[in-house]
């Protein structure tokens, strides 16, 4: 090859080169773009807070306890108040413990419970406004009729301190069945062992066969009760309402740890934005109304002869033992 095309030929390399090299290094065509982003985590990777929805002003939504409702107290309470004032009454009926839970996150008005220190921690924490106290009655310990652990009229912190050792030797026929829900009634059951010298976690309720944790409410748990043959505490009320279907009779009604007491909290607005104070606290001073204390007091004397609470009124609920508010109109916050 002579030098001149020797250097038409490098020369044309040269160019091929460079056309090739500019082909590669061209912008792909928008379809075939592969060019590198930060990723964002979308929704699903992320936990979104919902916007609270306003709870609709003819509606109350209440949180209460089961034993106000397996007693058949607020079906009487839901339909005098709906015809007496046109406001629809939504009842979710829980233990404390989770009646408690779905107030904090507002999707309830007002909590209708019955364990003191569960309220005061949910009032203390300014999720709860205007509480009343509206009734009261008493636990008691129930068992079969035969007392194969001979605790009739012993204390109740007595009472449990027997059923317990008795349980631990393997006494055939010894059962304590607990509702195990942190319920008014578990909190109150717990109290019992504490005042008895138990460490509740380490020394019952993970001490053995005779301990029973069902976690259920109060009124199957009674039976689940009957049917072990067992031994349990339970609300006066729900107790009467399901007398009838059980073999149990009441062993102990009588102790300073046995009292039961009610009380009407409404949500706090201002930290949830979406609940209907203002019913809320209408709901709460018709309870305490000369009105609302006549229902809650003759409720059950026509069915078993005595009503299943006692209302509460400003002679006695400021003093021991309630040490409670139950009077002045709740207003809002």
């Amino acid at each position: 090859m002579t030098p001149k095309k020797s250097l038409i030929a490098l020369l044309l390399s040269i160019v091929i080169f460079a056309v090739f090299f500019a082909g590669c290094a061209t912008t792909p065509p928008a379809g075939n773009q592969t060019t590198q982003t930060t990723v964002v985590p979308t929704t699903a990777n992320v936990t979104a807070t919902p916007t609270p929805v306003a709870h609709a002003p003819d509606t109350l939504l209440i949180a209460t306890t089961t034993s106000l409702y397996d007693t058949g107290l607020l079906d009487q309470v839901q339909t005098i108040y709906q015809n007496k004032t046109g406001i629809k009454l939504k009842i979710t009926s829980q233990g404390t413990g989770i009646a408690i839970q779905i107030a904090r996150r507002g999707d309830c008005d007002l909590l209708l419970v019955h364990s003191p220190s569960q309220e005061k921690a949910f009032v203390d924490g300014g999720f709860g406004v205007n509480q009343r106290c509206i009734a009261y009655n008493y636990f008691m310990i129930v068992g079969p009729a035969n007392d194969p652990a001979g605790i009739a009229n012993l204390t109740p912190e007595a009472a449990f301190t027997k059923i317990r050792t008795l349980g631990l030797n393997n006494t055939p026929g010894i059962h304590f069945v607990s509702r195990g829900d942190q319920s008014g009634t578990h909190t109150a059951e717990q109290a019992i062992w504490r005042n008895a010298k138990f460490n509740y976690t380490t020394q019952v309720s993970t001490s053995g066969p005779w301990y029973l944790s069902v976690g259920k409410g109060m009124g199957e748990t009674l039976v689940l009760t009957g049917q072990q043959g067992g031994y349990t505490l339970t609300d006066e009320g729900t107790f009467l309402a399901f007398k009838s279907q059980l073999n149990l009779v009441p062993l102990i009604t009588q102790g300073g740890s046995l009292l039961n007491r009610y009380s009407a909290i409404a949500v706090n607005q201002s930290v949830n934005s979406n609940v209907n104070l203002l019913e809320a606290d209408r709901f709460i001073n018709w309870l305490n109304s000369d009105e609302g204390r006549q229902v809650i007091g003759n409720y059950g004397k026509d069915k078993y002869g005595k009503g299943l609470f006692t209302p509460l009124s400003s002679d006695v609920c400021s003093v021991a033992p309630f040490n409670c508010t139950c009077t002045g109109n709740a207003t809002p916050a």
